[in-house]
């Protein structure tokens, strides 16, 4: 056995019975089990964190399928490499003697920009090859609708601590190097939570452990040997991935849901993750605009005071802006009243179309204009009591919509009030 072989590509398993982990698709009755059983197997994109086990599975299917199998990597594969690889596919799926449809598989696909992907949608529309894509981002934002729709997305999850413990007992067992070691196993909390579900990382470490020990003593698996090995932040947080979208999630809904303490910690993981404290700042002036609005118009007023603040102040002092920020907005009455109203507009827009606008509210800049009726009749609302008149201003046809409902709660309820006052509705 090569020593210089990484541990996690020796522990490379080669069949679905050695495959730990992701039972929804490779346990009884799975999807891909059943691909690997029938040896059908359709296009799909495989969705899910680092080393959880997609390029894996490519490479079982490509040992179990039986027909021609074909790899590219999109970090360094052009239209040229993709145009010539499907070529070849083209004619080892033709003629009589064709054993199936090749499968390409293409790691990282969400790298793949929309010509490149768009040069594999055609083969895939015509039947020449089946693709198999793995990719760590959201393919619905980084993979072209048109062969997302040609292709079953399977969600990959992070290993449970029962499959990493299942993979760490087989690797100092099965291992032809490892298995020749002795193991003193004293802890295992840091092994997981430096591992963070992640099956490579896992064996990299135990990799690492068992390089650095002296051949007559045995591996020391205990919390403070692998941090002391390791030296380094445990935290899971890819500012280009998913995590990254997951953490700004549960932050923003923390936030709208009143809860401080949850928005606080979730602003935590982001600033100890190295996340740009400008996207967090831009996105709580998105959220005092959406989620607080009408109900605290000060909110958005202090948002914006951060995002300018970030700015002179920079880091790491802009981190207590932020706090400042979001604790304020976390514990800010809430209303989406504008946020609804907007989009119950758009909505009238898109069903309505292009209604013209009503001959009195139109600009008349032209004797021509004046002389086909243009603004004749607009009552200047400043004339009168109030400052209001009761006029038309929507387009006939959807002169009884309402967009915006005043939320319950006293700053729009007042707003409410005065509308109705000046408009003489007492009700």
């Amino acid at each position: 056995m090569n020593s210089n072989i990484p541990l996690a590509e020796r522990m490379r398993p080669d069949s679905l019975d050695r495959y730990i982990g992701q039972k929804h698709l490779v346990g009884p009755g799975g999807i891909i089990r059943n691909m690997v059983e029938t040896g059908r197997v359709n296009s799909f994109i495989l969705w899910g964190p680092p080393g959880v086990g997609k390029t894996t599975l490519a490479h079982i299917l490509a040992k179990n399928i039986g027909v021609p199998f074909h790899t590219l990597s999109a970090v360094n594969s052009g239209v040229k490499d993709v145009r010539e690889v499907l070529a070849l596919c083209e004619k080892e799926g033709a003629g009589l003697f064709a054993k199936g449809r090749p499968i390409l598989f293409i790691d990282e696909i969400h790298r793949f920009n929309k010509s490149q992907q768009d040069s594999l949608l055609s083969a895939v529309e015509r039947g020449v090859v089946t693709l198999i894509g793995a990719t760590t981002e959201n393919p619905s934002f980084e993979v072209i609708r048109p062969l997302l729709s040609r292709a079953q997305v399977y969600t990959l999850k992070p290993l449970e601590a029962d499959d990493l413990m299942q993979l760490f007992e087989n690797a100092i067992t099965t291992d032809p190097l490892l298995s020749q070691r002795q193991f003193d196993v004293r802890e295992k909390e840091a092994l997981l939570r430096f591992a963070g579900g992640d099956a490579r990382k896992l064996l990299n470490i135990l990799d690492l452990l068992e390089q650095s020990t002296p051949a007559d003593r045995p591996v020391v698996i205990s919390n403070e040997n692998i941090t002391n090995s390791l030296q380094q932040n445990p935290l899971a947080y890819d500012k280009d991935g998913e995590m990254h979208y997951d953490i700004i999630s549960a932050f923003i809904k923390s936030v709208r849901g009143s809860d401080p303490d949850a928005a606080v910690y979730w602003l935590a993981r982001m600033v100890e993750g190295g996340e740009d404290p400008a996207f967090i700042a831009r996105r709580l002036v998105i959220l005092a605009a959406e989620d607080i609005g009408l109900a605290n118009p000060n909110a958005l007023l202090l948002a914006n005071a951060t995002f300018d603040a970030l700015n002179k102040i920079g880091w790491p002092e802009g981190r207590i802006i932020l706090s400042e920020c979001t604790i304020y907005l976390a514990t800010s009455q809430k209303s989406n009243s504008a946020y609804l109203a907007i989009d119950k507009a758009l909505a009238c827009v898109r069903e309505t179309g292009n209604l013209p606008v009503p001959l009195h509210l139109r600009n008349a800049p032209t004797k021509l204009m004046k002389d086909l009726g243009y603004h004749e009749g607009y009552q200047y609302s400043h004339d009168f009591a109030n400052h209001y008149v009761d006029q038309q201003y929507l387009p006939d046809g959807v002169t009884d919509r309402r967009f915006w409902n005043a939320a319950e709660n006293a700053s729009e309820q007042k707003m409410a009030e005065r509308m109705n006052f000046i408009r003489g509705k007492k009700d």
